[in-house]
């Protein structure tokens, strides 16, 4: 019976994990256009996902966490703008997310850029940062107000 019960927990704990994981998409147009309809910001992530090592941290520690992931499916559209060394991407997209670092003065990565829901950048973070899912959400908020 015991046994049964941490089973049930287990699957429980997972299923809640993987539920609260947010999508995140590929296309600001679209994106803007979901925050627009549901109210909520976008945060656009300009990462070097497969080479650089803070990005890697910085999504390991705050964006993948269940925390972020919660509060992100009810306050943000997320837009990951990757430049990856080894994983393939179709030319349009390579094109998009090189206009778009172009457009926002990219320079280094991470780099975080908030928009409001009506496309106005309200917000930034460009490097690492500490504190976790907690200091980002606060810094995230500060952002919306």
């Amino acid at each position: 019976m015991k046994t049964l019960l941490i089973a049930i927990l287990a699957a429980t704990i997972c299923w809640q994990v993987n539920a609260a994981e947010a999508a995140w998409l590929t296309d600001l147009p679209k994106a803007q256009a979901q925050a627009k309809a549901e109210n909520k910001i976008v945060l656009m992530d300009f990462t070097g996902s497969d080479w650089c090592g803070w990005c890697i941290k910085f999504r390991k520690e705050v964006l993948d966490s269940a925390e972020f992931q919660t509060y992100a499916a009810k306050n943000v559209v997320l837009v990951e703008l990757d430049f990856p060394s080894k994983k393939a991407q179709s030319d349009d997209l390579k094109k998009a997310n090189n206009a778009l670092k172009s457009k926002y003065d990219i320079h280094g990565f991470p780099s975080l850029v908030v928009l409001n829901k009506d496309g106005k950048e309200i917000g930034r973070q460009v490097g690492y940062s500490e504190g976790g899912p907690k200091a980002f959400i606060a810094k995230l908020e500060k952002f919306k107000k």
